[in-house]
């Protein structure tokens, strides 16, 4: 054969080669190919350029990834929509962030829709959120009960305070109550959690709604929906 057709001719003018080297990682699902070249694109603002999304998290960055995703479960304020009207809560997620937390879910995934007012006492409070009606049912979003979030400037100290009914210290579900006068008694027992800001009078109307011997109203009073934002 004629040599010369076998000799591989590099063109001088042509761009350098660049070889590029693919290999696999040691024990993980990953590869990395290494070449000369500098990374075409550049790095942003924040100082993010390639790879990045290709590396696990710092621990702090999971722990602020977590933070982020509780913060949106959590609202700043409620809606209840009653029978009667309309209840308006802003609530205290930044003090009490699982039990807000739990209340928004709730209110989300409409377990509250069609719930009664099940105890309504005067000159006390008015009690929803059991599923049951009986007083006997309803649990937390994350099944069971979970535990008091009690913070020394959330008291019980005047009308129109929202707070977790429970069953003794850790025992929150989902039940909740609205006062209609200060209770004092109450503080270090239940989870304040929110205030009505507005629709005092359709909290006012619920109270006086007549009751059974058990204190269940004689006409139900039901929750409609809630709305979270």
């Amino acid at each position: 054969q004629d040599q010369s057709k076998m000799n591989v001719k590099v063109d001088q003018n042509a761009p350098s080669s660049d070889p590029t080297v693919f290999v696999t990682a040691y024990n993980k699902k990953r590869f990395y190919c290494f070449s000369n070249r500098e990374p075409s694109e550049e790095e942003d603002e924040d100082g993010f350029g390639r790879d990045v999304f290709n590396e696990k998290p710092a621990a702090d960055e999971q722990v602020l990834q977590v933070d982020a995703a509780v913060q949106n479960k959590i609202g700043k304020n409620a809606v209840i929509r009653t029978t009667l009207g309309d209840i308006h809560i802003v609530l205290e997620g930044e003090r009490c962030p699982r039990t807000v937390e739990n209340f928004c879910v709730h209110s989300r995934n409409h377990y509250y829709d069609n719930v009664i007012f099940h105890r309504v006492i005067k000159g006390f409070m008015i009690q929803t959120g059991d599923p049951l009606g009986d007083g006997t049912g309803g649990e937390s979003i994350w099944g069971g009960t979970f535990e008091d979030e009690i913070h020394r400037d959330l008291r019980h100290d005047r009308p129109f305070t929202v707070s977790m009914a429970n069953a003794g210290p850790g025992t929150n579900g989902s039940q909740f109550f609205i006062t209609t006068v200060e209770t004092p008694w109450l503080d270090g027992k239940h989870t304040v959690f929110g205030r009505v800001n507005r629709g005092m009078d359709i909290v006012s109307i619920i109270e006086k709604t007549p009751v059974t011997s058990d204190d269940k109203p004689k006409d139900e009073v039901k929750i409609l929906s809630i709305d979270i934002d």
